[in-house]
């Protein structure tokens, strides 16, 4: 997990990805865009395996935070522009997404 402080008490917060490697990444990728107030994907039902690492490619014009309702809940804070993070959800079932600020569903995980 990160270590730089959050704004958030009580959730763990994902590390941005180290490197933008030319191998393959394991496990699911997600891109995420977020420009004039709208965001892809909308609500999407998107299949990712327990365990294993999910990066979030998110390129928006502005800044927000994304919650996870997770066991533990998790949340990435973004800046503008782009950037990527990697979490990691161990309980299977499906856990929904969310951009806070405005209130929108992004994407509901279905952890296998």
């Amino acid at each position: 997990m990160s270590e730089t402080p959050t704004d958030s008490a009580g959730t763990d917060e994902p590390s941005p990805s180290e490197s933008e490697s030319d191998s393959a990444p394991s496990g699911t990728v997600v891109q995420v865009i977020f420009k004039d107030g709208q965001i892809t994907p909308n609500g999407d039902r998107i299949m990712a395996d327990a365990g294993e690492p999910i990066t979030f490619d998110i390129d928006a014009d502005a800044a927000g935070e994304l919650h996870f309702h997770s066991t533990p809940e998790q949340s990435i804070d973004f800046e503008p522009g782009t950037s990527s993070y990697d979490i990691v959800i161990d309980q299977p079932g499906i856990v929904e997404v969310e951009l806070h600020e405005p209130e929108m569903l992004v994407a509901q995980l279905e952890i296998r």
